[in-house]
């Protein structure tokens, strides 16, 4: 039989759970975009940074310049994971009663 310190403690851990799965599923429906090159380039990721979507505008292929069509590729790529970065830890601080306490979180999603 449990005692009412740890019946509370599995509450809480229980509430922390099914906040993270709803935190998850959120960030998993979140479209993210991040851009190079004055918008040239631009790609989408999730919320937990999957990789949805990569668009090039035909004018920076038709130049045919290999090399900064792979660095505009690259830095829209970092924009768009940095904002999910961002936007996940936002989510996470949220529901995990440490990331209040101004505790760095692991990267857990």
């Amino acid at each position: 039989m449990l005692n009412p310190f740890q019946k509370l403690i599995e509450k809480q851990i229980e509430d922390v759970s099914h906040k993270m799965a709803a935190a998850a599923e959120e960030l998993r429906s979140m479209e993210i975009v991040g851009s190079a090159g004055g918008g040239a380039v631009k790609v989408t990721v999730s919320g937990l940074g999957e990789v949805l979507e990569v668009v090039v505008d035909p004018q920076v292929i038709s130049e045919g310049d290999c090399e900064l069509i792979q660095d505009l590729l690259c830095a829209g790529m970092r924009e768009a994971l940095r904002k999910a970065s961002e936007i996940k830890r936002t989510k996470l601080a949220d529901v995990l009663p440490l990331a209040g306490l101004g505790m760095e979180l692991p990267e857990i999603l």
